[in-house]
């Protein structure tokens, strides 16, 4: 198993009622790693996760932005391409691009957003990904059509400095295979793909990759933790921070996962990013390396 040095970062919920920025400068001064932002744009009263992305890339100075994920069906891939690489350019490098198929097919519609699912939903997917490559390749005269996206660019761009990564959010089978197939880093929420299917997830990931000869060590595993940090609770990422430690422990030794997102309360956000990250590490650390965990 790939062991990736583990990043932690936050997954903000876009409430506008939020003190959203002053959390986005909390987690960059936290020394969190990354950012992502929920990407439910038919959502009432929610900001728009592309905009609030650039305003914190704007008042931070080193943690990465992503849409955690962006909705692909009210998000065109070349426009998406385009405010992403935007993003990175003036941001010193910090955007990622997670994307997904849409968390609500009735908000999509309501939205004026096309109904997919199943093969039409992943196959939408995988166009988008290669448009939006296209998009960062700078080059001139591409085109692409496909059955549901359509991409002509005399002049591509603006083409980004680096190689941004581009993660896909997914849990069935046909998204876990693209996953394997196209993507940078897979994304998901605990909510979804609770631990005991992360093995399963990480072999369809890890199959479809092996089958067109790519590396699935190149895969980031990427997770965001619904739960809430509480000394009174008990459950699956519902305890005292004692029991994160020991949870994020095993997701990150025993199944695989390197990149953690925190989707619980702001006002938990320090003792996340600063009692429970740095005792992840030091045990994670220790137990990769075979020594005794400690008592």
């Amino acid at each position: 198993m790939t062991r990736r040095p583990l990043r932690f970062g936050l997954s903000l919920e876009p409430d506008c009622a939020d003190p959203l920025i002053r959390t986005a400068q909390d987690a960059d001064r936290f020394g969190l790693d990354l950012l992502g932002v929920r990407d439910e744009p038919y959502r009432r009263g929610t900001a728009d996760a592309l905009t609030l992305l650039a305003a914190a890339l704007a008042v931070t100075t080193r943690i990465r932005v992503l849409p955690a994920v962006a909705c692909l069906p009210l998000r065109p891939p070349a426009v998406l391409a385009k405010a992403i690489a935007t993003m990175d350019r003036f941001g010193g490098g910090r955007a990622e691009l997670g994307l997904g198929a849409g968390a609500s097919a009735a908000g999509v519609e309501a939205f004026g957003g096309p109904s997919r699912s199943g093969a039409s939903a992943a196959a939408a997917l995988e166009e988008a990904v290669q448009v939006v490559r296209l998009q960062w390749s700078g080059q001139g005269g591409l085109t692409f059509g496909g059955a549901h996206y359509r991409f002509a660019a005399p002049q591509a761009g603006p083409a980004p400095g680096r190689q941004i990564p581009v993660w896909l959010g997914t849990d069935g089978p046909r998204g876990l295979d693209l996953t394997g197939r196209v993507a940078d880093g897979w994304l998901a929420r605990s909510a979804r793909v609770p631990p005991k299917r992360l093995p399963e997830a990480r072999r369809r990931i890890d199959d479809a990759a092996a089958r067109i000869g790519r590396d699935p060590a190149g895969i980031r595993r990427g997770y965001v933790l619904d739960g809430t940090i509480a000394r009174d609770s008990r459950g699956f990422l519902h305890g005292p921070p004692r029991q994160w430690i020991h949870e994020l422990t095993e997701l990150a030794v025993g199944h695989g996962v390197d990149t953690f997102l925190f989707a619980g309360a702001p006002e938990h956000l320090a003792v996340f990013a600063l009692e429970i990250v740095p005792s992840v590490r030091e045990q994670a650390a220790r137990e990769r390396a075979g020594a005794p965990a400690a008592g």
